[in-house]
């Protein structure tokens, strides 16, 4: 009997110990999904502020390029604008949680802007 009273008064603070270490690890998992949620929300704001950069840049408004990507991509995000021939690319690159989120977009200049 005291032997088995022994054991018991050991063990007593094994579960919280436990739970302790499960909750941490949850929480661990949640931060980084809630990190992977956000890598992916910032690639799709990079992916949509390089298209609709690039067709500003195809229709010849070059000057509203920086206002519409300053409003649509995630802060911080640079963005390099290439006219060759007769088209126009734009890359938007930004880095978020330690990972470097890149898009581009390609346009065909319309006609009549390819001379500007």
């Amino acid at each position: 009997m005291r032997c088995a009273r022994r054991l018991l008064a050991d063990d007593r603070g094994a579960v919280t110990v436990e739970a302790a270490v499960a909750v941490c690890g949850l929480v661990a998992v949640l931060a980084l999904g809630i990190a992977a949620v956000m890598a992916v929300v910032g690639q799709l704001r990079c992916t949509d502020a390089a298209r609709e950069a690039a067709r500003l840049v195809a229709r010849g408004d070059d000057a509203r390029v920086p206002a519409v990507v300053e409003e649509v991509a995630p802060n911080g995000a640079r963005w390099v604008v290439r006219k060759e021939a007769d088209t126009a690319s734009v890359e938007v690159t930004v880095s978020r949680f330690g990972v470097g989120l890149r898009a581009r977009a390609y346009a065909v200049v319309e006609p009549g802007v390819a001379g500007e």
